[in-house]
């Protein structure tokens, strides 16, 4: 509900001051067929990246069953209070219902938002660096890669040494064990039945894993991350934002920094974060101010809406999949563990 009010506030109240809306009408009338059909193939393009990164950290699983736990579960952060938490939860439901050992569902959900977190760090400062290479500067994309950097180091430092001492693994879990309890009692759940043995062994099958996978589980979150990108530039152009106005290294520049700052969960979605802050950056660029309110509408539309739409079919049918670790589990009779 938040979500919604602060998107209606945007629309009604925020925008208005920028462009007229007739403006905006006038960049939507204009698209011609063509463009409409390269925003649907770049839309569609970006609902069929939301598997693989799954495929590659869950063997087994094929790509169909992949793309419809992703698909629910990304729907479920925009409209579900706790956003990616409720999705997490989401996909594991779905996975371990279709036969899956629940130590590989935590495995493989662990290591994709982990990957997800990485590149989404990981963006602003290469866009800075591209930015540089172009001959441009800007304060905010280099404040927000400073601290993109820094978050970026402490995460894959805690990753590399978690994963390279079992000793460290083990006491960071004996650590964590009591305090994850003391926060569950708070909610007057059980504790964890978890220990810093049990992390042991599971850095032990993430490692293995990561040998094996590590380039397809990078190539498919890359995937996931710049088709969303793909929309953005593509919808630019549809709509008339050229490169004399916008170039490709500003837009990656600015997709970046708002996407960084749309993942703090404040708002399910980045809701009214993402549509003021991209609004605001393209048009510090030299963007038309119809043709990025019109850009940055479009682009909601087809990287939220559509996958909501998609997601919430992908959830009333999810039943109907039989990946293959399902069916071996009715054909032996043998439950994950």
């Amino acid at each position: 509900m938040a979500g919604t009010f602060l998107v209606l506030v945007v629309l009604v109240v925020f925008l208005p001051l920028i462009v007229s809306y007739q403006d905006v009408w006038r960049a939507f009338r204009d698209l011609s067929w063509p463009e409409l059909s390269v925003l649907f193939a770049a839309a569609v393009l970006n609902i069929l990246t939301y598997g693989p990164s799954l495929m590659a950290a869950l063997p087994g699983i094929r790509y169909q069953p992949a793309l419809t736990a992703t698909l629910a579960s990304q729907a479920s952060t925009y409209i579900a209070p706790g956003g990616p938490t409720v999705g997490l939860g989401i996909a594991f439901l779905m996975l371990r219902a279709w036969g899956f050992a629940r130590r590989r569902i935590t495995l493989a959900l662990g290591l994709v938002t982990v990957w997800n977190q990485l590149v989404t760090l990981a963006f602003p400062p290469l866009a800075l660096v591209i930015l540089w290479l172009d001959g441009e500067r800007d304060p905010l994309l280099e404040t927000v890669s400073l601290i993109g950097l820094v978050l970026l180091a402490i995460i894959a430092g805690l990753v590399v040494l978690g994963l390279h001492s079992a000793t460290f693994a083990r006491r960071a879990g004996d650590a964590a064990a009591p305090v994850v309890s003391a926060g569950l009692r708070f909610l007057r759940r059980p504790p964890v039945g978890w220990s810093g043995d049990d992390l042991a062994r599971f850095r032990g099958e993430a490692l293995d894993l990561l040998r094996k996978r590590w380039h397809w589980l990078t190539f498919g979150t890359l995937a996931g991350n710049l088709s969303v990108f793909l929309v953005l530039f593509v919808t630019l152009r549809a709509v008339g934002v050229n490169g004399d106005e916008v170039g490709l290294a500003e837009a990656f520049a600015a997709w970046s920094v708002i996407r960084l700052l749309g993942a703090i969960p404040i708002l399910p979605g980045g809701f009214g974060v993402v549509e003021v802050g991209l609004t605001t950056a393209l048009i510090g660029f030299g963007g038309d101010e119809a043709g990025v309110v019109a850009t940055v509408v479009i682009y909601r539309f087809l990287t939220v809406g559509v996958p909501l739409v998609c997601g919430a079919i992908a959830g009333a049918l999810w039943r109907r999949h039989h990946p293959r670790e399902a069916e071996e589990l009715r054909t032996t009779g043998v439950p994950g563990t």
